[in-house]
């Protein structure tokens, strides 16, 4: 397997990637307009780069084919590790009155859950007792663009994004438009909306796209973070939101920054969507991403890519290492456990039988 580290001159981001970034993030309308991709020649590329796309393309079957065994095994190590079907979400059940918390971001700071705290806790975790048979995990790469992935997408019985991404102004086709599970970052409510301390109304246009969705909050993985968290979650209660906050668990994120590390990952933090990534593989039989991309050109044609299929704001460096986590999602494509989208997806009448077995269109 090709190494990525290497081609930090050329990545194009997989998501909104950190806390950070997102001050710089909010600075611009979510609801901009469909941004142009440039179809700038392949000469543009840094110095390497088509030879890398090329190796991770050799990497990528041109026939997926899910392989139950490596499924099974890969993902039984996961959950003795992670446990996050029962742990990746606080709960009620799983976190009573007088619990200490570790934050995650920040270990030796600690908060203790009081009973303000426990009653905007769910009462158990979220998910179907069994398997979702079909799970899409979206990212927010510009590969989405002009891919036709929507239909594909809200084929699937559940479907995650990351950071409350826009999916109207004409994305829904690229894109979709279901969503059970969104992440949100806190400082998205810090820069735009004053940290919930004043007015809100103008939130709800913006939550209103998810629906009846959870909101996945990481509010313990810093102490600025819990605060906004909690206030998101009277924010929903107090507008009748049909959306309901949760908060991630910090010591699930902790066990599945180990988990990764033993296998090589050792970035300061994990990006949101590798971390959705390998929630959906604890809960979904047929786990499919989308989205997920680290290169600045697109895998067919080399033209140039934004590097979110909504904007080209660029992302600040050394938070996360997405060329090494792809290379991971790469490697259990390529072993059939999921299955990463890198092109053109099928018409939504194929795709829909072809959720196990399909093949890939390279456009």
């Amino acid at each position: 397997m090709v190494s990525f580290r290497v081609s930090a001159a050329c990545l194009g981001c997989l998501l909104l990637p950190s806390v950070f970034w997102y001050l710089i993030f909010e600075q611009r309308m979510l609801a901009s307009p469909k941004p142009p991709q440039s179809k700038s020649s392949p000469s543009v590329l840094c110095k390497g780069c088509r030879k890398l796309i090329e190796d991770v393309l050799k990497g990528y079957s041109q026939r997926w084919e899910k392989s139950e065994e490596n499924y099974q095994n890969f993902t039984s190590k996961l959950s003795d590790s992670c446990r996050g079907f029962e742990r990746a979400i606080v709960t009620q059940a799983n976190t009573p009155v007088g619990t200490k918390l570790v934050f995650n971001g920040k270990i030796n700071r600690t908060l203790r859950v009081t009973q303000a705290i426990f009653k905007t806790l769910i009462k158990e975790h979220p998910f179907s007792k069994e398997a979702f048979d079909t799970c899409a995990v979206v990212g927010n790469g510009a590969i989405l663009t002009d891919s036709g992935c929507g239909k594909m997408i809200d084929s699937a019985r559940f479907v995650i994004r990351c950071n409350l991404p826009p999916l109207t102004d004409g994305y829904g086709e690229d894109v979709g438009v279901r969503t059970d599970l969104v992440t949100a970052n806190p400082s998205i409510f810090w820069g735009k909306y004053n940290s919930l301390l004043e007015r809100r109304r103008d939130l709800m246009p913006r939550l209103q796209s998810y629906g009846k969705s959870l909101i996945l909050v990481p509010a313990f993985s810093f102490a600025d973070n819990t605060q906004v968290a909690l206030r998101l979650a009277y924010t929903l209660e107090d507008f009748d939101s049909p959306s309901r906050a949760v908060f991630l668990n910090s010591d699930y994120l902790h066990n599945l920054s180990r988990f990764w590390a033993a296998k090589g990952l050792k970035s300061r933090r994990l990006s949101t969507g590798f971390i959705m990534a390998s929630l959906a593989l604890e809960l979904c039989s047929n786990v499919q991403l989308y989205g997920f991309w680290p290169f600045s050109n697109h895998p067919h044609g080399l033209h140039a890519l934004n590097n979110h299929y909504y904007d080209d704001v660029k992302s600040l460096q050394g938070i996360h290492d997405m060329p090494a986590e792809f290379d991971l999602l790469l490697k259990l494509h390529s072993r059939g456990v999921l299955r990463l989208h890198l092109g053109r997806c099928p018409p939504v009448e194929e795709s829909s039988s072809k959720w196990i077995t399909e093949a890939t269109h390279l456009q």
